[in-house]
């Protein structure tokens, strides 16, 4: 992908190009990091976030019939 330009507001906030948030999954909300590299900044998306939004889906639904639970198991 070519390079492309955003602008910063006097709030200091960074307006990512249409294109680039598309290729990225970027939305509202969308947390982002930010590292400082030779001669600029990179952006990254925080994935981290696509991982939690699923924690505890599956919580009180149980194991399917046909799996066995194994025994809890005492931790040396």
């Amino acid at each position: 992908m070519k390079q492309l330009e955003g602008t910063v507001t006097s709030k200091g906030q960074l307006v990512i190009p249409a294109k680039l948030r598309r290729a990225l999954r970027i939305e509202k909300g969308t947390r982002v990091r930010f590292a400082r590299i030779k001669g600029g900044i990179a952006v990254y998306p925080k994935q981290v976030d696509d991982i939690e939004r699923f924690h505890g889906i599956f919580a009180g639904l149980g194991l399917p019939p046909d799996i066995e639970k194994e025994p809890d198991r005492e931790i040396e």
